[in-house]
C-alpha cells in the first residue's frame, strides 16, 4: 500500500487490506459526471437529425435479428435500445432503491413515507397539469410523457450548483427520483403495453416465481440469475408488457449490506494463505472470499451502473433525442397542447407536486415527518425535479408518433431548459436572505439519521477541545494506520480554524493488516492512566513505523511518565477493556476501516481533507444554530 502524502484529496482508507467506497458516493458521482455525456448525446441527435434526417431516421428504424436455430426476435434498432439496453438501466435504478432501503436513508422505515408521498405527489400535479391542456384532444393519452425526473440529469444540475445547495438535497432528490421511477415503470407496464398475451404472462410469472425460488436457496451464482433474468425478458416481451419491468423486478430482489469485520478478516486470512500457497485452487477460495465481503447489491452496481449512466443511457438520447428542427415545427409545437402541457407539466407541477406534499405531509404529521432540508432547499429540489427526460422521451416514443412525437420532444427538451433556470433563480434568492434565514431555508429542522450508535460521553472520551461544543468530530483510528497519519493534520488545522468544534479519538486496531497497532493503542491508554493520553497520540501518529515495545516506552520518558508504571501496564494489558469496547462501538455503527469519521453523529463520506471536513463541520454548526 502507497501513500502519496502531497495528494490534494484524502480520502484513502485502511479497510482490512481493501478499500470501500460508499455506494451512494459511487451512485451521485456516477450519475453527475455522466450529465455531461447524456447532453453532448442529446446535441449529437439534435445535430444528426438537422444534418442528416433521411440518415438518422433510417438508421434507428433497421432491423436486428437475433436467432437460435428456427426461433428469435426482430426488432429495430431503436426498440432494442429502448426495450433491451433501457432494462438494464432500470436494473440499476432497482439496485439503488434496494440498497436506500437496507442500508441508506430509507433504512429507518418512517422515512420512506415522505420521499414516497413527495414523489407520487409530483408526478400527480404534473399529469393533472398536462391533462388540463390536452382536455378534449386525443393527445390526452399520452400523460405518462409528462410526470417523471431524470436522474442523471436532476444531479448533474444539482452539482452546477455545488456547495450553494446542502448535502442532504442530493439524497432527497435520488429518493424521490426512485420512487418516480418505480411509479413510472408501472405506468409503462399497465397503460402503454400492447395487446396482453395471457400465455407469455404466465409463463413471465412462473420464471419470475422460480427466480424467487433460487434466491430462497440462498443460491448466489451470477450466471444463473443471467439466464432466469433474460428468459423473464423475453416472456415479457411476447407477452405484450413492456419488458423493462423485468430489470426493476432484479434490481429489487438483490440485498445489500454493509461488509462485516468478520468477513474482510477471513478474506484477508485467505489473502495470506495465498501468499504461502499461490495455487489456482487458493486463487479462487481467495476469489470467492473477496466477493462474499462485499454484498451482491454492491457488486452489480459497481458493474453496471457506469455502463448504464455512460454508455446506455447516452445510447438512448442519441436514438431518440433527434428532432428535425424549423421555425414551421417551433411555432406549431409552442401553440400545440402536447408541447405546452409537457413544459408546464415540469416547470410548474414538479415544483408544486413536491414542495406541496412535503408541507402537507410535515403539517399533518405535526412536524413529526419533514423533508431532511429546508424548505427553501426543497423548492430548489423540486425545480430540479422539473428536468425529465429518458423516461419522458421513453413513454412519449410509445405514445405518440409523427407530429406529435416531434411536440412531445420539443416540450421536453423546453422543460431542461426551463427547470434548469428556474433553479438558477431559487438558489439565487435563498442566497440573498439574511444569514439566518439563509441557514433555516437550506438545512432546516429536520432531524438527520445518528449513525453513531454509542453518543460521546465526556466523562469516558478522550477529547480535544471545548467540552460542551456545538460541533463534536468523532474519528475511529488506528495508530499504524498510514491514512490516520495523513488525516492528523488536517484535524489540528480544523481545531485550530474552528473554536466551537470539539474532537473525539476511538480505537480501532486493525490487527490482520497493522500488528502493532493494539499495542500502540494499549500505549496510549496507559499514558491516559497518567493524564497524557494526547502528548502519546501525537507521538504515536508521528512515528507510525516505530511502535515496537522499546519505542513505545522511549516516548513515554519522552513525555515524562512514570516508565515503571507504565511498562506495567503495557505488560498487564490494563487498556484492552477499553479499547475493546471502542470496536465494539465500530462495529455497531458499520465501521469497517480507518480513517472512519463521525460529525455530530452522521458519518462523513468522501475527502477528509481540510475542506471536506470543514463543509461538514460547517453544515453541523448551521444545523445546531437552529435547535432551540
Amino acid at each position: 500500500m502507497t501513500v502519496d502524502p502531497a495528494s490534494p484529496r484524502l480520502s484513502g482508507q485502511t479497510t482490512y487490506g481493501d478499500e470501500l467506497r460508499t455506494p451512494l458516493r459511487d451512485f451521485l458521482r456516477t450519475e453527475t459526471g455522466s450529465a455531461a455525456v447524456l447532453l453532448a448525446a442529446a446535441v449529437a441527435a439534435l445535430v444528426w437529425a438537422n444534418t442528416g434526417p433521411g440518415t438518422y431516421a433510417a438508421f434507428w428504424a433497421t432491423d436486428l435479428s437475433v436467432r437460435a436455430g428456427s426461433t428469435g426476435i426482430t426488432l429495430g434498432l431503436r426498440e432494442w435500445v429502448n426495450s433491451g439496453l433501457m432494462t438494464l438501466f432500470f436494473f440499476v435504478v432497482g439496485l439503488e432503491a434496494r440498497r436506500e432501503f437496507d442500508m441508506g436513508e430509507l433504512r429507518e422505515r418512517r422515512r420512506v413515507a415522505l420521499p414516497l408521498i413527495a414523489g407520487v405527489s409530483g408526478m400527480v400535479v404534473p399529469v393533472a397539469i398536462y391533462l388540463a391542456f390536452t382536455a378534449g384532444e386525443p393527445s390526452m393519452h399520452g400523460w405518462g410523457a409528462a410526470m417523471s425526473t431524470d436522474t442523471a440529469f436532476a444531479l448533474g444540475i444539482l452539482a452546477v450548483f455545488g456547495t450553494r445547495l446542502p448535502q442532504g438535497l442530493r439524497t432527497f432528490i435520488l429518493t424521490v427520483a426512485v420512487v418516480d421511477d418505480f411509479v413510472a415503470l408501472g405506468v409503462i407496464a399497465i397503460a402503454y403495453s400492447g395487446h396482453v398475451d395471457i400465455v407469455a404472462l404466465v409463463v413471465a410469472l412462473a420464471v419470475f416465481g422460480v427466480i424467487l425460488l433460487v434466491r430462497a436457496a440462498g443460491v448466489r451464482r451470477g450466471a444463473v440469475y443471467g439466464v432466469l433474468a433474460v428468459v423473464l425478458w423475453v416472456a415479457l416481451l411476447e407477452s405484450g408488457v413492456d419488458p423493462i419491468v423485468a430489470g426493476l423486478a432484479m434490481g429489487l430482489l438483490t440485498y445489500a449490506y454493509p461488509a462485516a469485520r468478520s468477513d474482510l478478516e477471513r478474506a484477508t486470512g485467505l489473502f495470506r494463505l495465498f501468499r504461502e500457497q499461490p495455487t489456482p485452487e487458493m486463487e479462487r477460495s481467495v476469489r470467492a472470499g473477496l466477493a462474499s465481503a462485499i454484498s451482491p447489491n454492491e457488486r452489480l452496481q459497481r458493474m453496471f451502473h457506469p455502463w448504464t449512466s455512460y454508455v446506455i443511457v447516452p445510447v438512448f438520447a442519441l436514438a431518440n433525442a433527434g428532432i428535425t428542427l424549423s421555425g414551421d415545427l417551433l411555432v406549431d409545437a409552442f401553440g400545440s397542447p402536447v408541447t405546452l402541457g409537457i413544459l408546464f407539466a415540469y416547470l410548474l407541477g414538479k415544483p408544486l407536486g413536491i414542495l406541496g406534499a412535503a408541507r402537507l405531509t410535515t403539517a399533518l404529521s405535526r412536524g413529526r415527518l419533514r423533508p431532511p432540508v429546508g424548505w427553501g432547499a426543497t423548492a430548489a429540489g423540486g425545480t430540479i425535479a422539473g428536468v425529465g427526460f429518458t423516461v419522458s422521451l421513453l413513454i412519449a416514443a410509445l405514445a405518440f408518433d409523427g407530429a406529435r412525437l416531434e411536440q412531445a420532444k420539443v416540450g421536453i427538451l423546453a422543460a431542461v431548459l426551463c427547470s434548469s433556470a428556474a433553479t438558477w433563480v431559487v438558489t439565487r434568492v435563498i442566497w440573498a436572505l439574511p444569514r439566518r434565514k439563509r441557514i433555516n431555508a437550506l438545512f432546516g429542522t429536520g432531524e438527520s439519521i445518528v449513525d453513531l450508535t454509542a453518543p460521546v460521553d465526556p466523562d469516558r472520551d478522550h477529547i480535544r477541545g471545548p467540552r460542551e461544543a456545538p460541533v463534536t468530530v468523532v474519528e475511529y483510528g488506528d495508530f499504524e494506520c498510514p491514512y490516520c497519519g495523513l488525516a492528523e493534520p488536517v484535524i489540528r488545522e480544523l481545531l485550530a480554524d474552528s473554536g466551537d468544534v470539539r474532537y473525539v479519538w476511538r480505537h480501532l486496531p486493525l490487527t490482520d493488516v497493522h500488528p502493532n497497532a493494539q499495542l500502540a493503542a494499549e500505549a496510549a491508554e496507559a499514558a491516559a492512566a497518567q493524564c497524557a493520553f494526547w502528548e502519546m497520540h501525537d507521538l504515536l501518529l508521528d512515528h507510525q513505523g516505530d511502535l515496537r515495545p522499546a519505542d513505545l516506552l522511549r516516548y513515554a520518558e519522552e513525555i515524562g511518565l512514570d516508565t515503571d508504571r507504565f511498562h506495567r501496564d503495557l505488560r498487564s494489558h490494563k487498556g484492552a477493556a477499553r479499547i475493546a469496547e471502542d470496536v465494539e462501538t465500530a462495529d455497531m455503527s458499520g465501521v469497517s476501516g480507518t480513517p472512519t469519521f463521525f460529525v455530530n453523529g452522521r458519518r462523513h463520506h468522501g475527502a477528509y481533507d481540510i475542506e471536506g471536513l470543514t463543509a461538514a463541520v460547517r453544515a453541523a454548526r448551521a444545523r445546531s444554530l437552529l435547535k432551540p
